[in-house]
């Protein structure tokens, strides 16, 4: 965008200040920060944080922020003083099970390039020696950690904006956002309105109140959080870190004690307490009034009263960890407010109903400089130099925009802030929200589901379990360790063979599916991807949805239905917001509609060489090679059911997905399993279809690529049309990248688990020569090719037949850059006009199933 536009932020907290100095870094001048509160303290969260950043989480994106924040507080200086305390992080476990979560968690401070050691207990002790011994048991020490200076660094970046241009207003409230022709004009305040053409809301809790001024669901759930301050310990009186005014009043590592919900941080000769582990206290934002102008550290809208009854657990176990502190009492304490989301990440990006309104709330203060750049970046160049995917307000489904969703996913998030959660481990409730036609089926199979975006999906089915006692030797599932055990079964094993030597049917409802229709249809698809999709109608396109700067946005299967409808198999609600804010502007030269199909619609995937034999008991159409060859679609009967089958498979095997209406969906599950008996057709669930597809090597967005990849390094070049004439997003930066003579400096590779049996699960960092080179995407085991296959990202120059090591929970597993795909490379199976059942599968099993 042009740095003349005229932006408007709301909100001077720590991230509104952050997004008008990286802005202003960028050449942007035209910028108004308006703020409830007075500046010298606005009163909200970052008034009262207790400024603790510990860098390193499961999110590559997260950590990649508080690592930026960090730089940025240390640049911050005044007078010799910059606004960031770095006295470490100590993590300390007090059970077994933490114990190994720091080592699956070591595992990412390696994967993310943050340098960190596990210390044994007796470390633990020197580092910080105020700890009870006879509890700890081991921790997690990273040396780049410490303690924001949050207040401060508001103040300074205040300061240096104004110098640079910025105007602020504060006691300021806002009492509407002005909109014509589907874009912001303007910001309505009590003494009129400020034009802009971009609004920024950085309002924190009080975030869900502007977005409601324009219609929009902001998932966030403000909730009280408590902290407070212990007496003067007698031990540390007289220590000379009472720096209040510059922030050096602390010495020792910011510790977290995570098995009990604690965490700690010295005020001079006292501590502050941080506790997660009492009730969820929701706070509607609205119910706080105006802000006073006499705002101060003791009273500000976001510090609420102290429940000392919902403390008293966290001060017994405090003077257990701590017996320092048994000598002291609570001198203060409040109950301050943060931002809590369905899935806990912060809420960033354009309003998909309101071009011009963008937001950055639910951002803490450890993440804070980082979200500001990432928006300032797409602001000024549409791209974050680090991928913001996981955070965008689009990614969530319609469903979880409702409040009493957002309110009760958002307290459970509260609760198990700090818990030990595996990757695959599925909320409890709220539950069944979205079900497939096929679900009572399923049900019926005894299928164990796992819920994303609402959908229920099925991973195996416990009916399948009898299939174990026929497989043959070479496809017998291997014991696996505890961690990698959890939400598995060796019924996967069968579910692949049975694919692999059968058919198998697999519930592919949940996938997003959208409708592009219009005379402006084509011209909206051929601008957005690379794919060339002017083809004739009953052709399937596989193509790349890219940013200005060659970045994966996503990757989609587009299916030309008619001349002017099309049909775009997409991965995430993001996809859909995008699709539908370009059709806007495409409306203006020929119009084009974007609509969502996915609930209205079922799918089953029918796979496996005997998929034909199937397809042939239940329909007269020609599903033949030479009637529906590969990447073609078209439509059909199925017993009566009108369907449009899509001739493309993710599992690598002969078959198709059959779509209909949902009222046709359970007529048509039981159509096809009642013919597909006779063939030994089984119901198959996620789990298999996730090993299958890595078997072939098929990528996943969000997983194994994103914005922070090229085509070229993810390995899906071939969904370039190098011929297309049509100029489209991000042609001219690959067209840069591909007449580069550098090879990729990274690659996209696979990995074969040599030992055969040592499963990872995604994220473990990957060493070559003792260094940590790159990081673990997708893992699953190659029933197939009877071994754990990995994606990873690699340095370019690791070549196949590379020896590298993957860690896992602090054990070295010795693996080997292999040729992709594993299974099929020639792609025989998927192109074949039938094959017999595989000799392994022989009849008198195939009479039991």
């Amino acid at each position: 965008m042009s740095p003349t536009q005229r932006v408007v932020i709301i909100g001077a907290g720590i991230v509104g200040t952050n997004l008008a100095d990286e802005l202003v870094s960028r050449g942007w001048t035209d910028i108004t920060v308006v703020e409830q509160g007075p500046l010298h303290m606005p009163g909200g969260s970052t008034s009262h944080a207790p400024g603790l950043v510990f860098q390193t989480t499961p999110s590559k994106t997260m950590t990649s922020f508080a690592t930026y924040t960090i730089e940025k507080l240390l640049s911050i200086e005044k007078d010799g003083h910059n606004c960031f305390n770095q006295v470490g992080g100590l993590e300390v476990a007090t059970t077994p099970a933490r114990l190994e979560e720091l080592k699956r968690k070591h595992g990412y401070t390696s994967s993310w390039g943050i340098d960190a050691r596990l210390v044994s207990a007796e470390e633990c002790l020197q580092i910080y020696p105020h700890l009870n011994k006879d509890m700890v048991l081991g921790g997690l020490h990273i040396p780049s950690d410490g303690l924001a200076l949050a207040a401060r660094a508001t103040q300074l970046l205040i300061e240096r904006t104004r110098n640079a241009g910025v105007k602020y207003l504060q006691s300021t409230p806002v009492t509407g956002i002005g909109r014509a022709a589907g874009r912001v004009t303007g910001v309505t305040i009590p003494g009129g309105t400020i034009p802009a053409d971009i609004i920024v809301s950085c309002a924190g809790f009080w975030g869900v109140e502007l977005g409601a001024m324009v219609g929009l669901s902001i998932p966030l759930l403000p909730l009280a959080h408590q902290y407070a301050k212990t007496t003067a310990v007698p031990s540390l009186v007289g220590r000379d870190l009472n720096d209040q005014i510059n922030g050096k009043n602390a010495a020792l590592p910011i510790l977290r004690h995570q098995d009990q919900d604690l965490y700690y941080r010295e005020h001079g000769d006292q501590y502050g307490i941080g506790y997660y582990g009492h009730r969820p206290m929701p706070i509607k934002a609205s119910s706080l009034g105006l802000t006073s102008k006499n705002v101060d550290e003791m009273n500000m809208p976001s510090r609420l009263e102290f429940t000392a009854e919902d403390f008293d657990p966290a001060w017994r176990e405090t003077k257990q960890l701590l017996p320092m502190l048994r000598d002291t009492e609570i001198a203060d304490g409040f109950n301050g407010i943060f931002s809590f989301t369905p899935d806990g990440g912060p809420i960033v990006g354009q309003a998909p109903n309101l071009d011009g309104f963008w937001v950055a709330e639910a951002v803490w203060v450890t993440h804070s400089a980082g979200v500001a750049r990432a928006v300032a970046e797409v602001l000024t160049t549409g791209r974050s130099q680090i991928d913001i995917s996981e955070c965008e307000l689009s990614r969530f489904e319609e469903v979880q925009l409702s409040r009493p969703y957002i309110e009760e996913t958002s307290a459970q998030n509260f609760v198990e802030i700090y818990d030990i959660l595996h990757p695959l481990q599925p909320r409890e409730s709220p539950r069944q929200l979205r079900t497939s036609p096929f679900y009572a089926r399923e049900k019926e199979l005894g299928a164990f589901f796992l819920e994303l975006g609402g959908w229920e999906r099925p991973f195996w089915y416990e009916a399948n379990k009898e299939l174990l006692n026929y497989l043959p030797a070479n496809w017998k599932p291997v014991a696996r360790d505890g961690w990698s055990a959890h939400y598995y079964s060796p019924i996967v094993a069968a579910e692949a063979w049975k694919t692999r030597n059968a058919v198998a049917m697999f519930d592919m409802t949940s996938f997003h599916r959208f409708e592009v229709s219009g005379p402006g249809a084509l011209g909206l698809l051929q601008l957005l991807s690379t794919a060339d999709v002017n083809t004739t109608p009953g052709t399937i396109t596989y193509a790349l949805l890219l940013n200005d700067q060659g970045g994966i946005r996503s990757d989609v299967f587009i299916s030309r239905l008619e001349e002017n409808l099309f049909q775009v198999g997409a991965n995430t609600a993001t996809d859909l917001a995008y699709l539908t804010r370009e059709a806007r502007r495409q409306n203006q030269k020929q119009f084009v509609q974007v609509r969502e199909i996915t609930g209205s619609t079922c799918c089953i995937g029918l796979w496996g060489p005997r998929a034909r034999d199937v397809i042939n008991e239940i329909t007269t159409d020609d599903f033949s090679n030479k009637g529906l060859p590969y990447f073609g679609v078209k439509q059909a009967l199925i017993n009566g059911i009108p369907v449009t089958a899509f001739r493309k498979s993710y599992v690598g095997e002969l078959g198709w997905e059959i779509q209909t209406t949902a009222e046709y969906g359970l007529r048509l599950w039981d159509t096809i399993f009642q013919a597909g008996r006779i063939h030994g057709l089984i119901a198959a669930g996620r789990a298999a279809f996730n090993a299958l597809r890595l078997e072939k090597g098929y990528r996943i967005y969000g997983t194994d690529m994103n914005t922070e990849h090229n085509p070229y390094e993810a390995g899906v070049a071939h969904g370039i049309r190098a011929s297309k004439w049509d100029d489209y997003v991000g042609k001219a930066a690959l067209e840069r990248i591909s007449a580069s003579e550098q090879k990729p400096a990274r690659r996209l590779r696979c990995l074969a688990v040599i030992d055969g049996r040592s499963m990872v699960l995604g994220k473990e960092p990957v060493f070559y020569n003792g260094k940590a080179v790159g990081y673990v995407t997708s893992a699953a085991f190659g029933f197939t090719i009877r071994k754990p296959i990995a994606y990873a990202w690699l340095p370019g120059s690791l070549g196949e037949g590379a020896g590298v090591e993957i860690e896992y929970f602090g054990r070295r597993i010795k693996a080997t850059v292999v040729a992709e795909p594993v299974y099929d490379p020639d792609n025989k199976r998927l192109l074949a006009d039938g094959l017999s059942m595989d000799s392994e599968l022989h009849s008198p099993i195939k009479s039991r199933l």
